[in-house]
């Protein structure tokens, strides 16, 4: 039975970014664009957070990557919320490249759901960058104004990090968390123990 002790501190910033989507859409709603932006800010902020502390104190788990993923997808969720509400304009001059980009995610998730039956949680070393510049590039936005440098950068580390994680999916036949990259994939004992049982 799950119970507020089962948590660690690594979760409970995960949650954080959970329970705040709610109060950011309300700003939105609002209009308030600079308390959006420095609350948005928070919430990437417990990514980066969580994660270094999962590492550092050794609690990393299945859970921990579950919540962490979710909450991962939430933020970007809001915050992209965030541009098409106060940066309109520029997601309405961009939404081909944008939708390019943002369709084979989704993509991504309908194979990741019909294989797995949840999201995937590699956490790979590319998605880590690529979460990196969608926060820098969203934020920026939101503080000063969209930058078209950052916005390519991050559309071609978002293509290529999507081709990584479908990749992943067809090498790995049972889900795991916390996969480097593909590189790292073709040496993972996890595929190699699924292969073996195979044959």
């Amino acid at each position: 039975m799950l119970t507020f002790k089962n948590y660690n501190i690594a979760d409970w910033f995960s949650f954080y970014r959970i329970f705040a989507a709610p109060f950011l859409l309300v700003l939105l709603w609002l209009d308030q664009r600079q308390l959006f932006s420095w609350f948005l800010l928070a919430s990437y902020s417990t990514d980066a957070i969580d994660g270094f502390l999962a590492r550092k104190l050794k609690i990393s788990s299945t859970r921990g990557s579950q919540l962490d993923s979710f909450g991962d997808q939430i933020t970007l969720i809001i915050g992209l919320l965030g541009l098409f509400v106060f940066e309109n304009e520029f997601i309405m001059a961009n939404l081909v490249l944008i939708l390019i980009a943002f369709i084979p995610y989704i993509i991504q998730m309908i194979i990741a759901y019909k294989k797995y039956g949840k999201a995937t949680a590699f956490h790979t070393y590319m998605a880590k960058l690529s979460a990196l510049m969608q926060s820098v590039f969203i934020l920026y936005s939101l503080f000063f104004s969209p930058d078209y440098t950052l916005f390519y950068i991050m559309i071609v580390i978002g293509i290529l990090e999507t081709i990584e994680e479908i990749t992943l999916i067809y090498m790995f036949d049972v889900w795991v968390s916390d996969v480097k990259g593909i590189y790292w994939a073709l040496r993972d004992k996890r595929r190699l123990k699924k292969q073996d049982k195979n044959k």
